[in-house]
Parts: structure tokens; C-alpha cells; sequence
């Protein structure tokens, strides 16, 4: 940003990722999280069928 006397004025830091009341909770957890049980879900069995006709 740039004043009315033309001098570089930098907006205010954000909190950095807080996630509303979870304190020592980081953006690496909630992602590994988030894989973790992605990686748990079965394949859906049209999709299977799917990739069958392909092969």
C-alpha cells in the first residue's frame, strides 16, 4: 500500500492459520489427518468395474 506521502505502508499480519479455539494444531496435522483417512475409504465398486474395463 502507498500513502498519501507516497510511502510504503504494510497491511497489518493475520493471525497465521488459527483454527478457532484448537491450540497446538498446525496446518501438518490437519493435513496428515485428512490423508490418513482418504487412504481408509474403499474404492467405490463402479469405479472398480470402471477401471476393470480399461485394463
Amino acid at each position: 500500500m502507498v500513502s498519501t506521502k507516497k510511502e510504503l505502508i504494510r497491511p497489518p499480519r493475520s493471525g497465521g492459520g488459527d483454527d478457532g479455539g484448537k491450540p497446538g494444531r498446525n496446518l501438518g496435522d490437519a493435513l496428515r489427518q485428512a490423508y490418513d483417512e482418504t487412504v481408509g475409504e474403499a474404492v467405490p465398486d463402479d469405479l472398480l468395474d470402471l477401471l476393470k474395463k480399461l485394463d
